[in-house]
């Protein structure tokens, strides 16, 4: 049975990202405006309960990727995203694998949707990079280039769950490769979007492909359903959020971390070492020098990071009365 619709629910300015145009998008789609501009696209707007779902589905991998589609429009320069869903897909902990199972899957979940009357088209996909930043790996940029030479308009979407944790929100980047033949200025750093360094296993692979993708800026909107769902979900569950500690349910990613901090100030300080010993003064040294600033300035990151968690878990404890202690313990805090 199909519910009336509720007026209360509906603000037609606030949801106008959702008042989808199938005929303006398909006019879009034919003028093909990226071809003239590579980096036409410019912003992707996503919508809260897209946020939500593809943040949720990217914590619930832990340390293996996962990944989905998404669904929107376009409106100018600017690629509107306003719903995901997940794709039954195997995943490891550098790469995810899209089998046939999956693309059944996208087929099926497109012809309920226009049984539904969405009719939004898919414009997009997101994965996960768990304790590693958002960029595209090099599988990632041959994975976005062959969609944009067949699907386009198409972006990326990159989420890293447990710098989402770490930092109470969201890491998410777009991004969209940039045509054969097109060279732009390499880059050279070795920082993702939000500063932190890329870890040392991973840095090679970040280097090698920087230069073959450019990144959007991501805004998000929500509609005034939206607003009503994430106040029921504030409703029922701020009591896990207000007691949940950071260095609990993230110390896999903190201990990773410090792990590959040791590893990098240890090369550090072999190439330190090294140029004391010839004597050498100049580029290199500057570097090394700019290096070590880098990581000290990344150990009182992390420090800063532990001791406001451990203040936190203890205001936590003096206010409700609970337990960080307990929590620590495995003793879950009763409910109301």
């Amino acid at each position: 049975m199909e519910l009336p619709p509720n007026p209360g629910l509906v603000d037609v300015q606030r949801d106008a990202l959702y008042a989808y145009d199938s005929e303006a998008h398909k006019a879009v789609v034919n003028s093909r405006p990226w071809t003239n501009d590579y980096k036409y696209f410019k912003t992707v707007r996503i919508s809260s309960v897209a946020m939500i779902k593809m943040v949720m589905h990217a914590r619930s991998g832990g340390n293996l990727e996962v990944m989905g589609m998404m669904q929107g429009y376009i409106e100018g320069s600017t690629m509107v995203i306003t719903d995901a869903y997940r794709l039954p897909v195997e995943g490891t902990e550098t790469r995810v694998n899209a089998q046939d199972e999956a693309n059944e899957y996208m087929v099926e979940y497109l012809r309920l949707c226009r049984e539904e009357n969405r009719l939004e088209n898919v414009i997009g996909w997101y994965h996960s990079h768990p304790g590693y930043g958002c960029w595209l790996s090099g599988i990632d940029v041959g994975t976005q280039s062959l969609q944009q030479q067949f699907n386009e308009p198409f972006v990326a979407v990159v989420i890293d769950p447990d710098r989402t944790v770490s930092q109470n929100k969201v890491e998410i980047g777009a991004f969209r490769t940039i045509p054969e033949g097109i060279k732009p200025p390499a880059a050279t750093n070795t920082t993702t979007g939000d500063g932190q360094s890329v870890p040392l296993n991973k840095v090679e692979d970040f280097g090698a492909h920087s230069h073959r993708y450019y990144a959007l800026d991501v805004e998000h909107f929500k509609s005034t359903l939206d607003s009503k769902l994430l106040e029921t979900l504030w409703n029922k569950y701020w009591v896990q959020t207000l007691a949940q500690n950071p260095l609990l349910t993230n110390r896999d990613y903190t201990s990773s971390q410090m792990v590959d901090l040791g590893s990098r100030i240890s090369k550090a300080s072999k190439s330190l070492e090294m140029l004391s010993t010839t004597g050498q003064r100049g580029p290199k040294s500057d570097a090394a020098d700019q290096n070590i600033e880098k990581l000290l300035s990344e150990v009182k990151q992390i420090a800063a990071k532990e001791r406001s968690g451990l203040m936190a878990a203890e205001v936590k404890g003096k206010v409700f009365s609970c337990g960080c202690r307990g929590q620590a313990e495995g003793v879950q805090p009763e409910k109301p």
